[in-house]
């Protein structure tokens, strides 16, 4: 079964009913998981692989696309709010990297921090320490040169998509770290070919490798999932919710619909 940090210490019962109301899914890398302006019922939990969060530009032309985040093992794409149990995602998401992802039902999630205060101060925590590292990405598109930009994006995607010793995976595109680092193709691979040219950046049947002291690690937002819910108390005590709770299955309707 399956186990999430941000669970260990729910009571068993209610853990197993939770993952009972969840469907796993699977997805081809550059397959889209979840469509921007679709409504669904659904919060996303990645159990492997890597997700990426796609704003769209005016133009219908995918170069105006910005990858905005990354949403990888352990982590979640959440609603807006939990004030209700449906929402619009507002972007679109799409799997980097073969991936498997958990469809967790948003009523369930509201029951279970109702319940448990420290299950909503976890999710809380991670949405900070998300917007933290969105934050820091922006200041660093606008402050930083093409090549300490592009290093910095590099080192990062070593904590993502880790492949061998201090390097990340290759199905990785130029295209995408151009996404994200707000820069043309063109120009992340000049700068690449001249990080390897310099033995900054080499690869290898693993990956791309970068050197350990590459960036400045500034990646603290980036830390394995339970790792950055150290801070968060857990107790253990007898099941508050009984397992029915979380069986919000409806005849006849699937993880997402369009709004009518």
């Amino acid at each position: 079964m399956y186990l999430h940090p941000l669970i260990a210490n729910v009571p068993p019962a209610e853990r197993a009913a939770l993952v009972q109301s969840c469907e796993l899914r699977s997805f081809r890398r550059n397959e889209i998981v979840l469509e921007a302006d679709t409504w669904t019922d659904r919060i996303y939990c990645v159990a492997s692989g890597l997700l990426r969060v796609v704003a769209h530009g005016k133009g219908s032309a995918q170069a105006s696309d910005v990858t905005t985040d990354f949403i990888r093992q352990d982590d979640f794409f959440l609603s807006p709010s939990f004030a209700e149990d449906r929402y619009q995602a507002m972007q679109t998401l799409v799997a980097a990297l073969p991936s498997a992802v958990y469809l967790v039902p948003v009523a369930a999630i509201r029951r279970l921090c109702g319940a448990y205060p420290e299950v909503a101060i976890g999710l809380l925590t991670l949405a900070m320490k998300r917007m933290s590292v969105i934050r820091s990405q922006l200041r660093r598109i606008s402050a930083l040169s093409a090549e300490d930009l592009v290093g910095r994006v590099l080192h990062q995607l070593t904590l993502l998509a880790p492949a061998g010793s201090g390097g990340y995976d290759k199905r990785i595109t130029q295209s995408v770290i151009a996404s994200y680092s707000g820069l043309s193709r063109e120009v992340v691979n000049k700068t690449m070919r001249d990080m390897e040219n310099r033995g900054l950046v080499r690869r290898d049947e693993d990956g791309i490798h970068v050197q350990p002291d590459f960036a400045a690690t500034d990646f603290g937002g980036l830390l394995p999932i339970e790792q950055s819910l150290s801070a968060v108390e857990p107790y253990q005590h007898d099941p508050m919710l009984p397992p029915e709770f979380f069986d919000i299955r409806h005849a006849g309707r699937s993880g997402e619909s369009q709004e009518d």
